[in-house]
């Protein structure tokens, strides 16, 4: 584990959506590691306020609306080197995804924004020898009823990752994606305040007890590491057992 983490120590990370959540504790983690992190926000808020709640040197956030096919492209055009492109950026709207015009936002934003990034970070990524992971979810692998978008997205998620694996192994780029279970972040802040809803996810949960932002960030750092070289193509569950339970 010292030689991995030594590894990271002055590559150069980026994390889309890493102002709060899974990215933010993400980002917070290779930054430990001594790399050079740059975690981007979709306002120029989250950013502000994840500027304000940092006391890292080498963290440093700017805003990214990874819908936008020009701005993602300038963003990635400005940068020097990557080694490391990790994708967090996404959304939910429990209960509104059956509205198609919703639908089609979420996945925007979960799943073209995904591809968005990958292919601006490509070039970047060959030169550096460089990996890439995304974030899928449990919802990859079975559905939801209230979430018809996120799932379709998270599915689409896991897909692309497969599919890019393929494509970008030539330019010595491994993909990969860890599928995070019940994190315990602002999102599901809700649902942990609710003992009636909390229940059944914890009983469900083998481990029996929310996950974390650093439950996740361990798993993302193997895949980037030397110990993962051989790795590509894979969406690891990171959920306390969740999906077999």
């Amino acid at each position: 584990m010292v030689d991995s983490l030594m590894f990271f120590s002055g590559r150069g990370v980026m994390v889309v959506g890493g102002t709060s959540g899974i990215g933010r504790g993400i980002a917070e983690a290779f930054a430990a590691a001594g790399s050079s992190v740059i975690a981007t926000g979709a306002t120029t808020q989250e950013v502000a306020a994840a500027r304000q709640g940092t006391a890292l040197p080498n963290l440093d956030f700017v805003q990214l609306d990874v819908r936008s096919d020009e701005a993602v492209v300038a963003h990635f055009a400005a940068v020097e080197s990557l080694h490391i492109l990790v994708n967090c950026a996404g959304v939910i709207k429990r209960g509104e995804e059956h509205d198609p015009k919703v639908f089609a936002q979420v996945l925007d934003i979960n799943l073209n924004g995904t591809m968005r990034t990958c292919s601006a970070a490509r070039e970047l990524l060959k030169a550096s020898g460089g990996c890439i992971v995304n974030t899928a979810s449990m919802l990859s692998f079975f559905g939801g009823g209230l979430v018809p978008g996120y799932s379709a997205s998270k599915g689409g998620v896991a897909q692309l990752t497969k599919s890019l694996a393929i494509a970008y192994a030539a330019d010595g780029i491994r993909v990969n994606a860890v599928a995070p279970g019940w994190i315990a972040t602002a999102l599901t802040q809700a649902l942990q305040d609710d003992p009636v809803r909390a229940a059944p996810i914890l009983a469900r949960t083998p481990l029996g007890r929310w996950g974390t932002p650093e439950d996740v960030a361990g798993p993302v750092m193997f895949l980037c590491g030397t110990q993962a070289r051989f790795i590509t193509g894979v969406v690891l569950p990171v959920d306390g057992g969740y999906l077999i339970a």
